[in-house]
């Protein structure tokens, strides 16, 4: 059966695309279209994994590239999206036509080519600071940012496909992972590369949020779940992956010191401030439905999980690819 995967290029996209072969499925993956044809963290993966992998170069606010992107598929995850928060403040236009007209236009490839299932990729951005916790799929939907905006209306077409044309479409929204390959606008790999670095002074932005985290091969093991057509997965149906802990970014800072065994001091740094309106002060997941669906839950402790990322950034050959001085919009 033939799986396609959108952002495979990406952090979460590579390491689905990676559990795919090694659970002997063939996989067509897009990457971003660049002069350079460099597919990303695709360019990372083993040979051999690369061998059932069919890299297509492209974009997906391309409707007729979708289109055929789509065509032949079984199962289409959709996973390609602008993700950085800061730089949707700078550049919200394109957040609209990559995260909306492009989850459109993967709609439409769908609807053509008749893929039996879509698994589209939502985010707990969508729900803005916890008006309760834990967080269930019923939690109101706030836009307080750019990015989280079009992450709304990305899910509510996915939705409107699913009940206008039955499009059958899961929804999966993965609470905060990380794991080794993330980009460093996210918080941990910008913590662990820096100390990886050698700096013991961290530059960092409010510390009081407090966050979902789940380890990347538990999100990706959520990405099958709803896939599997043996699970009691309802098409148009939405699905929240979290631990159901959290904890405040100051707190996680300590601990991912304490995992790479250095003292450290924290700098605020302005730069890395949200708007005060915008920024997401809790994020607590229910993750009971997606569990009651598919016995998913996490396997990996946060602390477990922290140590492999900082053993995998400490290799140099993988902390080149970052710029730890460098703040990432």
């Amino acid at each position: 059966m033939l799986q396609a995967v959108t952002g495979a290029d990406g952090f979460i996209g590579s390491h689905l695309v990676e559990a795919l072969v090694r659970r002997g499925r063939r996989v067509r993956a897009l990457a971003l279209y660049n002069s350079q044809g460099s597919w990303g963290w695709l360019d990372t993966l083993h040979p051999d994994v690369l061998d059932h992998v069919e890299v297509v170069l492209g974009d997906v606010r391309d409707g007729e590239q979708m289109a055929t992107f789509c065509s032949g598929a079984d199962t289409v995850f959709h996973l390609a999206a602008l993700i950085a928060i800061p730089y949707s403040y700078a550049a919200p236009r394109s957040y609209v036509a990559t995260n909306v007209e492009g989850t459109l236009n993967v709609l439409e490839g769908v609807r053509r080519a008749g893929v039996r299932r879509l698994v589209h990729t939502s985010t707990s951005e969508v729900f803005g600071t916890a008006l309760r916790v834990p967080i269930d799929e019923d939690h109101p939907r706030q836009g307080q940012s750019p990015y989280s905006a079009s992450k709304i209306a990305a899910d509510s077409l996915v939705d409107s496909f699913h009940l206008s044309f039955g499009v059958p479409a899961v929804t999966l929204r993965p609470f905060n992972t990380y794991g080794p390959r993330q980009s460093a606008r996210a918080v941990i790999p910008t913590v662990v590369a820096q100390i990886a670095a050698g700096e013991r002074t961290i530059r960092l932005g409010a510390l009081d949020p407090t966050r979902d985290f789940n380890y990347v091969t538990d999100t990706v093991a959520a990405f099958l779940a709803v896939a599997d057509g043996e699970h009691d997965v309802v098409v148009g149906t939405d699905f929240n992956a979290g631990s159901g802990r959290e904890i405040t970014i100051g707190d996680l800072v300590r601990t991912i010191a304490d995992v790479m065994g250095v003292d450290i001091e924290v700098e605020a740094d302005p730069a890395r401030i949200r708007p005060g309106g915008s920024e997401v002060m809790r994020l607590l997941a229910d993750g009971s439905k997606l569990h009651a669906a598919t016995g998913w839950k996490p396997a990996c402790r946060l602390e477990d999980g922290l140590r492999t990322t900082a053993d995998w950034f400490r290799d140099p050959a993988n902390l080149a690819r970052y710029r730890p001085n460098v703040y990432t919009v």
